[in-house]
């Protein structure tokens, strides 16, 4: 299928690309879906994000798969003011909503006004953070695939609390060195490359993307889905489900069974509880 290759600058100055499948008018209840990507993912790589923009498609509503400024563990920013390096490494978390909303206003300029986000995993999360502090009238619809519960808390009473500590402390103490800018190979919560400022910002005790504490500021309807294996076996997902059922009974939550954090092999099912969910919106 044809698509068009786009690019977008955010209003700090940073260039991300992405790609653009407009899809023929329906009665579905969005005129467009922006899917955002996972730690040290990008706009072109996602299977999963294939499957999810094929059923879009499908039901009628237009695809745009990006980049946000943490695509790939690291890679070289074009921003206004020269080059950049940047990627999961590099990124700090809060800056996803000047990613998000450029990727919105992009979306606006082609008439595409009644919108929904759709992201996996660290980019599920940065749709919900986005439009719990920076609400955007034009998002009608949050789906979140596997948002991790990114709690300093939590993990320092898992049973990998002395691994998390170590790494936190050893990342804290660069940071008031001055060396923030130092990069740490972690294992905690995900095995993976982050400067030790990026690690103290994601994961410390303010608890700033832990989503149960600002899940009740998201307004539009929201579906968050969980694999059924990943809330066995992970730390940032246990439990999550039955709490976000028991504190917030507007957002619908949906866990797949036998689901990994990929949804390998078990893709039907989740599209089907998608599909389904985004019927229900446009009944509504």
């Amino acid at each position: 299928m044809l698509v068009d290759l786009i690019h977008t600058t955010t209003r700090d100055g940073v260039r991300l690309d992405g790609i653009y499948q407009a899809a023929n008018g329906s009665q579905a209840a969005l005129d467009a879906v922006l899917c955002v990507h996972g730690t040290g993912s990008n706009f072109y790589s996602s299977t999963l994000f294939d499957a999810v923009g094929e059923q879009l498609l499908s039901l009628g509503i237009s695809v745009l798969r990006v980049n946000t400024r943490g695509h790939d563990l690291m890679s070289t920013a074009s921003t206004t003011r020269g080059g950049r390096r940047q990627g999961a490494a590099y990124e700090l978390f809060d800056d996803c909503r000047h990613d998000l909303a450029a990727w919105i206003d992009w979306l606006k300029l082609q008439n595409r006004s009644r919108i929904g986000l759709i992201g996996h995993s660290a980019g599920a999360l940065k749709c919900l953070y986005a439009q719990a502090h920076e609400p955007d009238p034009s998002v009608r619809a949050i789906v979140a695939l596997s948002p991790p519960r990114l709690s300093y808390s939590w993990f320092r009473q898992s049973e990998q609390s002395g691994l998390f500590l170590n790494t936190f402390q050893q990342a804290q103490a660069l940071e008031a060195a001055g060396e923030g800018h130092t990069l740490l190979e972690v294992q905690m919560p995900l095995s993976f490359v982050v400067t030790a400022s990026g690690y103290v910002e994601k994961y410390g005790p303010d608890e700033r993307y832990n989503f149960l504490r600002f899940l009740a500021r998201v307004t539009c309807p929201t579906l968050l889905t969980f694999g059924e294996k990943e809330v066995a076996s992970h730390v940032a997902f246990r439990e999550i489900p039955n709490e976000v059922t028991a504190l917030f009974p507007s957002v619908a939550v949906a866990t797949i069974p036998q689901a990994d954090h990929f949804y390998s092999g078990v893709r039907d099912e989740l599209l089907r509880s998608v599909g389904e969910w985004l019927q229900t919106l446009a009944r509504s």
